[in-house]
């Protein structure tokens, strides 16, 4: 029997069909036509790696000819400039200065090449830009994870994402972060303070109403679902709670994060965060645990995003709660870099200073 006949499962359901076989003319075309597209996958695919890893031995090249070199007069940016004029010469576009540099840093962020099928030399020459190893090793993992695409890639390096992050972590917590992304475990790992919210196109210097950023958060739902990062999924926006109060009682934005498996509630507010705000909230998510979810659902997490907060008013309004119920910031620019990359960097001295001091043998008297 030839092995492109009809296999047939327990229940007798045909699971290969063969072209000779083909009951109609479109399944015919339909099955040629998926075995060009699965071609066609399989050959982008392996061409991506293959160019990767021809990218990453250049790079080995690179490194190799100036640690053992014997044109002295060639080291350095003189090497560079001279390698990308003669390579472009005889092999086309593809090998200038700049492509040569990051190529040459592609090899040094990583002794050993892997390929993930997904990244393509277009995240790389992205991640790339930045310079802290952990910044790079971070965006690589992160990017494989959540599949970003190259835009979706520069937006959250640009919104300096690492650094938000980090800047909520210890030093053990960063070091994580580098080595396995963003881990969503707990509520809080799907956290950001502040929330970037540059997308939205709202003007700065303008008051804004709540119904205004609402709309505008709709309207760029898809970027919104980036910020908030992984996991999110959208369920409703402004989300009737049936109680009867004076005020018709409406959550702004309801999501579900299925690796958390929870709903997710996040109010709107224009201004300062007062202790109402966090009361309402409060009430939500009770309204949610009890009408709402599921057995199988964790308890629901609310987020109370405002444009500021006054953490003092904070601690006080959330204490003795035992609902998962966060406070955050919202701003409509993109962060200030050099600020993020000192607050950082100040964070992870300071840890390691902790660390020498606790390490550190006594004075003998």
């Amino acid at each position: 029997m030839s092995k492109r006949q009809i296999k047939k499962s327990d229940e007798g359901e045909a699971k290969d069909v063969s072209p000779k076989t083909m009951p109609t003319y479109d399944t015919l075309v339909s099955a040629i036509e998926k075995l060009v597209h699965d071609a066609r996958s399989g050959l982008k695919a392996a061409m991506n790696t293959i160019m990767l890893q021809t990218y990453w031995q250049t790079g080995e090249y690179i490194v190799e000819y100036e640690q053992h070199g014997s044109d002295k007069a060639v080291y350095g940016d003189g090497l560079m400039r001279r390698l990308a004029h003669d390579l472009t010469l005889r092999l086309g576009r593809g090998f200038a200065h700049s492509n040569l540099h990051y190529m040459r840093k592609f090899y040094l962020i990583s002794q050993k090449i892997q390929t993930s099928g997904f990244l393509t030399w277009s995240h790389y020459l992205e991640i790339l830009r930045a310079d802290d190893p952990l910044e790079i090793a971070f965006y690589q993992k992160e990017c494989e994870r959540s599949k970003w695409s190259v835009r979706e890639l520069r937006r959250q390096m640009q919104s300096m994402l690492f650094h938000r992050i980090a800047l909520s972590r210890d030093k053990e917590g960063v070091l994580a972060l580098a080595n396995e992304g963003n881990r969503v475990q707990k509520p809080e790992d799907i956290l950001r303070d502040p929330y970037v919210l540059e997308f939205a196109g709202l003007p700065v210097a303008e008051r804004l109403k709540e119904g205004r950023l609402h709309a505008a958060l709709i309207e760029h739902l898809r970027d919104f679902l980036l910020e908030l990062g992984r996991g999110f999924s959208f369920v409703a926006s402004q989300y009737r709670i049936p109680l009867n109060t004076e005020h018709p009682c409406r959550v702004d934005l309801v999501f579900y994060n299925y690796l958390l498996k929870c709903f997710v509630l996040i109010d709107l507010k224009r201004g300062m965060i007062k202790h109402q705000d966090i009361g309402q909230m409060n009430m939500y998510l009770n309204y949610f645990k009890s009408e709402v979810g599921s057995k199988s659902d964790a308890e629901p997490v609310g987020i109370v995003l405002g444009a500021n907060k006054d953490d003092l008013v904070v601690q006080f309004a959330t204490q003795g709660i035992s609902n998962r119920l966060f406070v955050s910031k919202y701003q409509l620019y993109l962060p200030d870099e050099t600020q993020l990359r000192e607050k950082l960097a100040a964070l992870l001295d300071e840890a390691s200073k902790r660390k020498t001091k606790r390490i550190s043998p006594r004075k003998r008297r």
